[in-house]
């Protein structure tokens, strides 16, 4: 019966993962008004799924990250009881936070399981340096390197936007050259790009509206669809590692844990997408594709080398950044965000640590 307790409590980490991050990647396509809940985590819910499946092929250092070698011994890893403690206490933990509409970082709540359920069987056993420099450090850097990006990058996006959302194809006479001496029989018509404000004045003038907001929506969806897609490559095998360490197949496991994610996201995530899409800060549509350009980067980026950056840490911290930027961040709802931060790893240890006694 062991396997299936491993199982039951790897989708239920699965599921709430879900409810806590899958709207992260469509919270600014909600409060931006591109779309409303139902459209954004329907596309963010597709967009994971088809992340996760593609994390079966393209991502192995996650699988060996998670596994627990190298923080505690190899023949820890494989013990069920270990594996049920550190599940449990990291799906807690996240679904108590999903409950409370905090975002919080599954990937630091299984650090934090790994390091309870350690130290609950061989407390000088566990390496602690190895976590700091495997998994903290990367956890720790990138939502400050997302506010920087967010700072650098939204502005060049709205500068950009603001140029181009009203511009017009205009008509307007010229004068055709002629050579010296000789009589103007006709005038020219010449066309340009000015304006809407300067075009509309004058009747017949403007032949074409050149707006770009349906292309600024557009590539908003798009952005949106590639973070949640670097979400579910991210996410999926940390999660999966659980049911691989206890000897399921990768695609095996991989696949239950996306349907998990994809009915967790698709049941409970409404509280955290308040939070994310309205709570911490106001923003437009062009901040918040600008939001999930720099989180698709460093995540996918993140995936790629095999480093445990949280996508909750990295979309997070762009928000900020684009809080920063626009002078509208609220800061009350940016300290519980943090406190939850900074209590989610302590917390998921002491739940894992628990349940790995109660188990003995």
């Amino acid at each position: 019966m062991s396997w299936l307790l491993i199982v039951s409590v790897t989708l239920a980490l699965a599921a709430a993962n879900g409810a806590n991050d899958n709207v992260k990647g469509a919270a600014t396509l909600i409060g931006s008004g591109v779309v409303g809940y139902r459209v954004a985590i329907s596309l963010a819910t597709i967009a994971t799924a088809l992340g996760g499946l593609a994390s079966i092929f393209l991502v192995n250092g996650l699988l060996a990250a998670f596994s627990g070698k190298g923080i505690v011994p190899d023949a820890l890893t494989v013990s069920a009881p270990f594996l049920e403690a550190v599940g449990l206490g990291a799906a807690a933990t996240v679904a108590l936070a999903t409950r409370l509409g905090m975002p919080i970082s599954t990937t630091h709540a299984l650090i934090g399981g790994l390091l309870g359920a350690g130290l609950a069987v061989d407390p000088t056993s566990v390496h602690l340096l190895a976590a700091l420099n495997a998994m903290l450090l990367p956890l720790l850097l990138s939502p400050l390197l997302a506010i920087a990006l967010a700072l650098l990058l939204v502005p060049l996006l709205k500068r950009r936007h603001s140029a181009n959302a009203a511009a017009c194809l205009c008509s307007e006479p010229g004068l055709p050259e002629t050579a010296a001496g000789a009589a103007l029989v006709n005038s020219v018509i010449v066309l340009g790009v000015d304006s809407e404000a300067k075009c509309q004045p004058i009747p017949g003038r403007v032949i074409w509206k050149l707006r770009s907001g349906w292309l600024l929506d557009a590539a908003h969806l798009c952005s949106a669809a590639a973070v949640s897609f670097a979400r579910g490559l991210n996410d999926t095998p940390k999660i999966a590692a659980l049911m691989v360490a206890a000897g399921f197949g990768v695609a095996s496991a991989t696949s239950l844990v996306i349907v998990a994610m994809a009915l967790g996201g698709w049941l409970a995530a409404q509280r955290v997408a308040e939070t994310l899409a309205f709570r911490v800060t106001r923003m437009d549509v062009s901040e918040g594709l600008g939001g999930n350009l720099v989180t698709a980067l460093l995540v996918m980026g993140a995936s790629r080398f095999g480093l445990p950056v949280s996508t909750t840490h990295v979309s997070t911290g762009a928000l900020f950044g684009i809080g920063l930027g626009n002078h509208s961040t609220r800061p009350s709802v940016i300290r519980q965000i943090l406190l939850a931060w900074l209590v989610t790893l302590p917390v998921a240890a002491t739940l894992a640590l628990l349940t790995r006694l109660l188990l003995i």
